[in-house]
């Protein structure tokens, strides 16, 4: 029976082995350079056995030892779950297994802290799945997200002949020093990049602010007033997006060019709200309708007018969802290359994503791309992480109405 500790326990702790055997075999190959690879077998054999003695024997920090001890030996004589190449440095293999053997016994124990040596109940079954399942989803989020991050940097800090010599070893030596940011002083000194982030930010957030010119009056409108075709446009107002841009593409190309905005700051600045108000439409009616109308009904009342009240009652009431919006939009402009690409031709005009398309040459070396790459990333994902907290209560604040 599946739900029994002793089928439980060794398929959790052998499944969990190969998570965990896979995670630090990629992360120690990447952070040495060196070669590690994870043997599927005999980490479904080690965490098997880890898995039946942690329900035989419990989780006491005396079986918790001996599991360590037992994965280390497994791992140093060449028969545990990670095995290393020939040429791997003895601190490097040292290192890896301790790191797998700790982080296996520390995350296996409260994953069977419910399992129990009998027949287990439905909730003490599910709850391990659950608990080994978040982790696993923990780990493989996590890896998607930094593996291609930490490849993006580690390539930055190269020179052209390492790269050359092995473009899969993503170590880096720190001695060089200041030497390691050369290609991010190139893509200033030589590449014009500060204009490129200029030109984004200054973009970006004249998108913002023009987004929010339509979308705060036309989302109150929708929420609020009666008037003939509200809910017909209301269903609307998402359509543009199923129109795919690469059809609008030679339409906007054409009319740009015939009325002298393409190749221009302006014309850059005139369309990307097209494609940004409408989302704030929809986000923006949802949270005004969750508002209570009694508070507008009351300023009405008082002798205020209809613009009176959204200024001075609605909008400050509306400041998480203004501020979800308004980072939404900028990292829209901000990371938008289509539109850029096919538009602008001269580089002085060049957005930070137009920017890093012309480094994408053989001419031109690989960890400048990388670093072009960087330097538009971290801005963006520096400003979602400090500001995520509005844009969460600005998503969701709507969702139920007052």
């Amino acid at each position: 029976m599946i739900r029994h500790g002793y089928v439980t326990g060794p398929a959790l702790g052998g499944l969990w082995l190969i998570v965990l055997s896979v995670t630090v075999a990629v992360a120690m190959s990447f952070g040495t350079g060196e070669a590690f690879r994870p043997s599927v077998m005999l980490s479904l054999l080690w965490g098997a056995v880890a898995g039946g003695v942690m329900v035989a024997l419990g989780r006491s920090p005396t079986v918790q030892a001996g599991i360590f001890i037992g994965s280390m030996v497994g791992l140093l004589s060449g028969i545990g779950p990670m095995l290393v190449g020939p040429d791997t440095s003895g601190f490097a293999s040292v290192f890896g297994a301790i790191l797998l053997s700790a982080s296996f016994v520390v995350s296996l124990t409260p994953i069977l802290k419910e399992v129990v040596p009998g027949a287990l109940n439905r909730h003490e079954f599910e709850g391990a799945v659950i608990r080994f399942l978040t982790g696993f989803g923990y780990i493989f989020f996590t890896a998607i997200v930094l593996i291609p991050f930490y490849v993006m940097v580690m390539t930055s800090l190269k020179n052209q002949s390492e790269l050359i010599q092995n473009p899969l070893d993503f170590s880096i030596d720190l001695s060089k020093g200041a030497e390691l940011f050369r290609s991010y002083d190139e893509l200033f000194t030589q590449f014009n990049f500060g204009t490129y982030l200029f030109n984004s930010f200054s973009i970006s957030v004249l998108t913002v602010f023009i987004t929010l010119a339509f979308a705060i009056p036309g989302a109150y409108a929708v929420a609020r007033l009666r008037f003939r075709g509200r809910a017909a446009f209301s269903r609307s107002i998402l359509l543009i997006y199923m129109v795919p841009m690469i059809v609008l593409a030679l339409p906007i190309y054409i009319a740009f060019s015939m009325t002298g905005l393409r190749n221009s700051f302006w014309g850059i600045v005139m369309i990307y709200p097209v494609t940004t108000i409408p989302v704030a439409l929809y986000m923006l009616q949802g949270y005004f309708r969750g508002l209570p109308g009694e508070v507008e009904e009351a300023g009405l009342m008082d002798g205020l007018s209809r613009l009176a009240v959204i200024w001075k009652i609605t909008l400050p009431l509306s400041l998480p969802a203004l501020a979800s919006v308004s980072l939404y939009v900028f990292m829209i402009a901000w990371n938008e290359f289509l539109l850029a690409f096919m538009l602008l031709d001269d580089p002085s005009k060049f957005t930070l994503t137009r920017g890093i398309a012309s480094l994408n040459s053989s001419e031109i070396p690989r960890q400048h791309l990388m670093a072009g790459s960087v330097i538009a990333t971290v801005p963006i994902m520096a400003l979602f992480l400090g500001l995520e907290r509005f844009m969460t209560k600005g998503l969701t604040a709507g969702s139920v109405k007052g």
